[in-house]
């Protein structure tokens, strides 16, 4: 059996408990031989390196700790992959798992009555130039209508519209929750979204992110078993691999060999 390592690698550092609960689940389960978080603050190119050349193992399969591509993940994080001395896999983030779906229903519902006259916003962060986050909401959006006795769900964003500030104003049945679509808490979530949905006026409950929710953990090793059939039957390129495979670090940035 080749040794394998999986990599959970997420932003913010001293936010880093829900990982650290993940990776202790997938290394009970065997998911893999080792079970690593790495995370970083503002460059991972920099942040991770130094741990990324010090693994020992056969294969590598890295995994981004966010519900849906951004700039980092998309050019940093698997740039900063090729310091890896290993075979290595960069995995899709788990977002679109249709199990975050009945993680975001447990939230909703342990807020609200899951019923016809109760309303869920559905918060992400959003960008302006990816289309990735709104992709993500919208899919768990339309599984929570399709799937919940939940009367209404409307996404929702911090950085595009529509936009949070507003979304209290759009939902119309007695009882409302806001559910951020966060794999754990940010500044974002304990700060900014809370003070637009401006919570104080009361009438609009509000959760915490998926955090350890089993759930997610599930949703994890769903994708690293994926990647490693994937990687074992030579399947054609994937999304994240054509990531891996043309974001090197160039000798012009400081990163490159």
């Amino acid at each position: 059996m080749p040794h394998d390592t999986l990599l959970l690698i997420g932003r913010d550092t001293s936010r880093a408990a829900p990982y650290e609960t993940h990776a202790r689940r997938l290394r009970e389960r065997g998911v893999a031989t080792d079970v690593t978080v790495l995370t970083y603050d503002h460059e991972p190119r920099r942040e991770l390196r130094d741990d990324l050349v010090a693994i020992d193992a056969d294969r590598v399969f890295a995994l981004p700790m966010t519900v849906a591509h951004d700039h980092a993940t998309v050019t940093d994080v698997p740039a900063v992959l090729d310091a890896v001395d290993a075979e290595t896999h960069y995995c899709e983030p788990v977002g679109r798992s249709p199990l975050l779906t009945e993680a975001l229903r447990d939230r909703a519902a342990a807020a609200v009555p899951e019923a016809a006259n109760a309303s869920v916003a559905l918060v992400a962060f959003g960008s302006s130039g990816k289309p990735y986050q709104r992709q993500v909401t919208e899919y768990h959006a339309e599984r929570l209508r399709e799937r919940s006795a939940f009367g209404e769900v409307e996404p929702c964003y911090l950085l595009q519209n529509p936009a949070v500030e507003c979304v209290r104003y759009n939902l119309t049945h007695d009882h409302a929750v806001a559910v951020p679509l966060f794999l754990a808490p940010t500044d974002a979530t304990e700060t900014q979204i809370p003070a637009k949905l401006d919570l104080d006026r009361g009438g609009l409950a509000y959760t915490d992110t998926l955090d350890d929710h089993p759930l997610v953990t599930e949703a994890i090793a769903t994708a690293v078993e994926t990647a490693r059939t994937m990687a074992d039957a030579r399947t054609p390129q994937t999304f994240e691999a054509t990531l891996a495979a043309t974001n090197r670090p160039m000798a012009t940035d400081g990163e490159g060999d």
